[in-house]
């Protein structure tokens, strides 16, 4: 069986909304326009995502120490947490919310990653704040293994079963953006207890080439790309106005690829920045092909 995630939040935010960019970027719409998130939540949910990840990725200490106040940390994390209910709650939908666990100080930068210490301090505050308002975790865009061995180890302390999601090299989805290799890290979290491995936010095409590092490690797994023409040229507290989006990436164009991830085992799928509800739906209908008799 397929189980369908939504997709970005971030980039679907700023398409919706009237205001500029911001470094804290999901984040600062969840201040200024919080009714969007509560909308964007529902139409992947009406596009038939079965999971949706609550939209505190931009929300951790580090990033509103840089970008914002660190004031801001509960009230940002209990708003992500009541947009997601009210959408599950409105769309009469059994959908999982998925609590984000996301890199502390930027995406796609491994030489940002800070030490083991501070890792697992703010990994235990973060997996703490969401922990009663979410049914499983996602530690999403891991670019090095410690980073994601310490997210695992703190979102296990709760409980509740997590799923870990590396970004991966562009050029080569064998790799992590350090360098180093997705399969050894695939491993590392899941001897953890990370209950599912992933590859997100990179190209779809470094996906494909991912899925066989993937296999083989007795959990489910599977990805989300994203549709930037080159996301690592985001540098840490810029602002998404300096990426492109990739041309051509059309939902058909995307469950294309998508296609080719559950042709070689993946069962969790969804989609990262600049693939939106539209997108979404593409895959639901897609997947109904993949289901056997007995799903």
């Amino acid at each position: 069986m397929i189980t369908l995630l939504d997709g970005g939040m971030g980039q679907e935010l700023r398409k919706r909304s009237q205001k500029r960019a911001s470094a804290l970027w999901s984040a600062q719409v969840m201040m200024d326009e919080p009714a969007l998130v509560t909308a964007a939540h529902r139409d992947y949910i009406d596009a038939g995502a079965d999971i949706i990840i609550t939209n505190n990725y931009a929300a951790t200490p580090l990033r509103l120490a840089r970008d914002g106040d660190p004031t801001w940390f509960e009230p940002l994390h209990q708003a992500a947490l009541d947009a997601a209910h009210r959408a599950r709650r409105d769309s009469g939908r059994a959908v999982r919310i998925a609590g984000c666990l996301p890199p502390l100080v930027a995406s796609y930068h491994a030489d940002v990653v800070p030490d083991d210490a501070t890792c697992r301090r703010d990994y235990e505050r973060l997996a703490a704040t969401q922990a009663q308002g979410v049914d499983l975790f996602i530690a999403e865009t891991m670019t090095l293994t410690r980073e994601a061995v310490a997210a695992t180890r703190a979102a296990k302390a709760h409980g509740h079963a997590v799923w870990v999601a590396f970004t991966v090299d562009d050029a080569d989805g064998g790799k992590l953006r350090s360098g180093e290799r997705l399969a050894d890290a695939a491993q590392a979290v899941v001897a953890e207890g990370a209950e599912a491995v992933l590859v997100n936010c990179s190209a779809p095409e470094a996906l494909t080439r991912a899925m066989a590092d993937l296999a083989g490690h007795d959990v489910p797994f599977g990805g989300y790309a994203n549709g930037f023409e080159a996301a690592a040229e985001l540098r840490p507290g810029g602002t998404v106005e300096s990426l492109a989006a990739r041309e051509g990436l059309t939902p058909e164009a995307y469950a294309r690829h998508v296609q080719q991830w559950i042709a070689a085992g993946a069962t969790l799928v969804g989609g990262c920045c600049e693939i939106g509800p539209a997108h979404i739906q593409r895959i639901d209908a897609l997947r109904r092909g993949f289901r056997t008799p007995d799903d």
